[in-house]
Order: C-alpha cells, then structure tokens, then sequence
C-alpha cells in the first residue's frame, strides 16, 4: 500500500479483491474492533459508499450535525427521540470508500485512535484472508434495550381510536402511530447480502446499513429526505405522506386519493412552510404535490427548494433540521402535543425508527443528504425488528391504518423472506 502526497488516499494492494470483498473486509476490520461503520447507497446511484470511525467514544454526540461546508464530514444517525437508551451518533469519517473510486481509501491520519488503528488497517487489508463468502459470523452489534413490544391489531386498533378521539376533541390535529413488527431472520441471514439485495430492490431508495456499539445494527429502505444541501448550492427538503399500494402495470399518475391522505400530506407540508416562516425565509420554491413511487407503494410528495448562491443563509439547512426534527410526518401537529400523546399512548420505544440517518460533507464539503429512518428493521439473534407507522387525521379508519402498516412492513421485509 502506498500513502498520496497529501496523507489521506490509501491504494489497495494488487491483485485487489473484488468491490464487494472490499466492502465485507472493511466491515469486518470494523466489527472486530467494536468500532462504528456505515454502510449506504444514495437515491439513483449504483456505487454504494461506506465510512468508519476509529473511535466509538468519538461518534456519540447530543447534538444534531452541523450542515456547514466547515463542518465535520462523517455520517449521522440519530434517534427519533435523543436519550441515554438510543445516543445519537455522528461517526466521523476517519475511514472513506467510495466504490466510485474502488482503488482508493480515504483516510484521516490525525483522527482519535488512528495512529494504533490505521496501521492495523493496513496490514489487515495487505494481508487480507481468502474472501469471506459470508457475513453472518461477524459479530454485528446488538442493541442492549429489550426488544419492543409488537402490538397486536387489537392493541393497535386501540391505539387509533385513541388518537382519532384526540384530534376529535381538538388536542392535536394530526399524530402519526406506529408500531413494531418482530420477524424471525431466515437461518442463512447475512446482513451485508440483505443490504444488496435492497439496494437491487429499491434503486430510487436511500439504502443503509449501519452498526454502531450501543445502538446495534440497522439495515433500511428509506423514501423520505429530510435536508439535503447540493453541490450546485441548493437546500431541499420535502413532505411526503398519504400512502396507498401500486397496482400491478398501473402508472403513479393514475392514482386516486383519498380526501383523508391528501389532508394529511397538506399538513406536511404548511409544517414545512412553518419552519421557514419562523426562520422569516420567504425566497423558497415549491412544487407539488404528485404521486411518487417508493418500492411497492405510493405517496404524495411536496417539494421544498432554496437556491443558497441567491438566498445567503449559510446555516439554513441546520436550522431547519433542528426546526424539522421529529417532523409531523412521523409525529404530528402540533409537534409538542402530538409527541406527548405518543410517549403516552404509542406503547414502545422507537430506538432510530423515524429518527434520521446520512452522510454530511461527503463525499466533499457542502454536500449533505439526510433522511428520515422509514422503512428499516434492526437485526437482533434470530429476529428482526421492523417498524411501520400512519398518519391519523379526523377520518382515519382502524382497519385501514392497520392495512396500511402492513403494506409498510413488506418494504424492507421482503428481503427476509
């Protein structure tokens, strides 16, 4: 291996392994020193990337990311609801492969831990084993909490009537319910195949995996953006809600909705629109709503742009994202109102369900991509815990909420079939 002129690009020995061998080697180096990794794959792409940290104790963090092109680059993965159970994490990326570039890794000599650890890497990876044809014996993370409770359709039916009284009685005008789901994993399970698989499944998806000590090990699907900050210099964000399957050899523009989801998208999106009035931004574009695909489902989506060359708000995209998170698509509205109502009555703990997850400032400075945590499963020893959730509006019916989670369930459990 070979070290540029400027300290950080790293060359693969020759003959290099293939890029998928590199992947599981890189994650095993990962695994086998407790050390948080990262695994993803952006909307639309074909080259997945993948950062770790050389330090675990460096990845916890009680604040959001901070979005800036001077910011720190690394991954972010945080919890629906910061606590001691669920620490957010922001995992510096002292370790960066972009199969793009599958000859390179970028590396951060002066990171904690790398002055031990870097050296290891490099001799691990020039004296890299035969190809390991499987994942499933890599000590993959476990969250210390309890499993979730997963409500029965009685319990969640409950849960609905609940709600709908409550924005009945004028408490909230919208609260998103949800629920856990436990699947067993099939006996021949490998958690870096299943992240393949999802990513073939689910090209327009953020696809993830990531294992962090103390928060165990995620694998997801994703539709929904949060923030995102271009190159070109761009703040995007959107509001996406109301769900109903695809027909089989049907178009998204032929779909017809429902007076009950299109209310609940609108809700999203003034939230949205909320969030710039406080922030006194008014320079913003908006497009929507249309109907957009995601795997086997539908949506309604609102688009949400500012062109930050013409609108100078360097800190736009954090503060929005600290307006933004929890938003009213996975809490409701009001937001306070809304969260109480699930803390009392949801019945579980979310753990990174509908938190949020992605890279910032990668793969280069200014560039962040941030996504609400939909459509995910943790891995647990023979399970898998998948969660789904709905947005209950005035005219929600029980039976039709469960329905809808169930359809929710199939995304990312297809690959566990």
């Amino acid at each position: 291996m070979s070290t540029s002129s400027q300290g950080s690009l790293i060359s693969w020995p020759n003959p290099a392994p293939a890029v998928t061998e590199r992947l599981r080697q890189l994650a095993a180096f990962a695994l086998h020193h407790s050390l948080p990794v990262a695994l993803w794959r952006l909307p639309n792409a074909s080259a997945p990337q993948l950062c770790l940290s050389f330090s675990a104790e460096a990845a916890l963090t009680g604040l959001p990311p901070a979005l800036e092109p001077t910011a720190p680059a690394g991954f972010a993965f945080f919890p629906f609801r910061d606590s001691d159970h669920n620490p957010a994490l922001f995992l510096p990326a002292d370790v960066l492969y972009d199969t793009i570039q599958p000859d390179e890794l970028r590396v951060n000599e002066a990171a904690a831990g790398a002055s031990t650890l870097l050296p290891q890497l490099i001799d691990y990876l020039t004296k890299s084993p035969q190809p390991t044809t499987h994942s499933q014996n890599l000590p993959w993370p476990v969250s210390p909490q309890p499993a979730p409770h997963a409500a029965t359709q009685a319990e969640y039916t409950a849960l609905v009537e609940r709600g709908v009284r409550a924005i009945e009685k004028g408490k909230v005008q919208k609260v998103v319910s949800s629920r856990a789901a436990r699947w067993p994993l099939p006996a021949d399970f490998d958690a870096l195949a299943a992240f393949s698989e999802l990513m073939e499944r689910y090209p327009r998806a953020f696809v993830s995996l990531v294992s962090a000590p103390g928060a165990g090990t995620w694998l997801g699907a994703t539709p929904e953006v949060l923030v995102e900050l271009t190159a070109d210099g761009r703040f995007c964000t959107m509001a996406l809600a109301g769900t109903q399957p695809l027909p089989p050899d049907h178009q998204p523009q032929h779909a017809i909705w429902r007076q009950k989801e299109i209310e609940e998208q609108a809700l999203v999106a003034r939230y949205i629109v909320s969030c710039f009035k406080q922030l006194r931004l008014r320079e913003y574009d908006e497009t929507g709503p249309r109907t957009v695909v995601a795997g086997e489902l539908l949506h309604l989506r609102t688009d949400f742009s500012v062109n930050l060359r013409t609108v100078p708000f360097p800190t736009l995209a954090t503060d929005m994202l600290r307006l933004l998170h929890p938003t009213s698509a996975v809490g409701g509205m009001p937001r306070q109102a809304a969260l109480e109502f699930l803390q009392k009555y949801e019945g579980y703990d979310r753990a990174y369900y509908s938190g949020f997850l992605g890279p910032v400032n990668l793969p280069a400075p200014g560039v962040s991509q941030l996504f609400v945590n939909l459509r995910c499963f943790q891995v647990r020893p023979g399970e898998a815990i998948l969660y789904a959730g709905t947005g209950l509006t005035i005219d929600s019916d029980p039976a039709r909420e469960w329905q809808e989670t169930e359809l929710k369930l199939t995304t990312a459990g297809a690959i566990l079939s």
